[in-house]
């Protein structure tokens, strides 16, 4: 992969451990897919907050890096493992909530806003069409890449903050717009009327496409919350965190139907109703 001569620079430690640390990341995913240099990026969104998933090792990692990592673009936190004003009426132990706090101050001496949400875009992170993100959160990576038309990889925690030390990113996958285009229509034969309605749909496209990129029609419209409630679900179900929704999200209009098809009746809806919904 190519290094301009600062790359290189930060790369052999000369902006310091936790830069150099970043740079080792960034260069490794490169190598593992192909990325013939780094980006520029605009936002970062880090996930893998929760001190029940980072345990000590993390916390450590994490403690490491902030002595002298500062992050160089906006950059916002995904969900803690606990209410951060609330634990104690949650139940949550003291021991818990004092290694969340640790963990938590470990990206705040970082510059990272403790923002604690899994949808950024909504908190004043919102990049704009075109632009290079590097975003973990699958269900943002999702809504960033098809709602917004920003292009980013579906980024682990590592990663991501790897990317908001450097403020660059290996371009490659979804950077790339030849990798950004539909394979699958997917023919909407039923009406959604309300958020679940459209949470079903994304569990009806994101079982039948699998790793593909859908190219959807019949959907008339689709306010906000219904594309974060589909957003979510397509991404969870599916794997790839990009669709296109004619009509509706941008770019859609670039692209044709693919001649490979399947549709959604009123039966794969009630299959979705069926399968989410808990028996009570």
């Amino acid at each position: 992969m190519y290094l301009t001569k600062e790359e290189e620079r930060m790369l052999n430690g000369e902006e310091g451990y936790t830069v150099k640390k970043s740079m080792e990341i960034l260069v490794a995913l490169g190598d593992i897919y192909g990325a013939e240099k780094l980006i520029n990026i605009d936002s970062v969104q880090v996930a893998g907050v929760s001190y029940h998933n980072l345990g000590d090792a993390g916390l450590e990692f994490l403690d490491e890096l902030a002595k002298d990592g500062k992050v160089k673009v906006l950059t916002t936190l995904n969900p803690a493992g606990m209410d951060l004003e609330n634990w104690k009426k949650l139940g949550i132990s003291k021991e818990f909530a004092e290694k969340q706090n640790l963990v938590i101050e470990a990206f705040r001496k970082m510059g990272i806003i403790i923002s604690c949400t899994c949808t950024p875009y909504l908190i004043g992170s919102l990049p704009t069409y075109g632009r290079h993100i590097a975003w973990s959160e699958s269900s943002a990576v999702t809504f960033a890449n098809s709602v917004i038309g920003a292009k980013t990889n579906r980024e682990g925690g590592p990663s991501a903050l790897a990317a908001a030390f450097v403020g660059k990113s290996p371009s490659y996958g979804l950077h790339l717009e030849e990798n950004r285009v539909p394979d699958v229509h997917v023919d909407v034969r039923v009406n959604p009327e309300k958020i679940s309605d459209l949470g079903a749909l994304g569990w009806c496209i994101g079982k039948k496409v699998g790793n593909k990129i859908p190219y959807i029609t019949g959907v008339k419209d689709a306010d906000l919350d219904e594309l974060k409630s589909f957003c979510a679900s397509v991404v969870t179900y599916g794997s790839k965190p990009l669709f296109f929704m004619k009509g509706i999200t941008p770019g859609s209009e670039k692209h044709q139907p693919p001649k490979e098809k399947v549709t959604i009746e009123d039966v794969d809806i009630k299959e979705a109703y069926e399968s989410i919904n808990d028996d009570v």
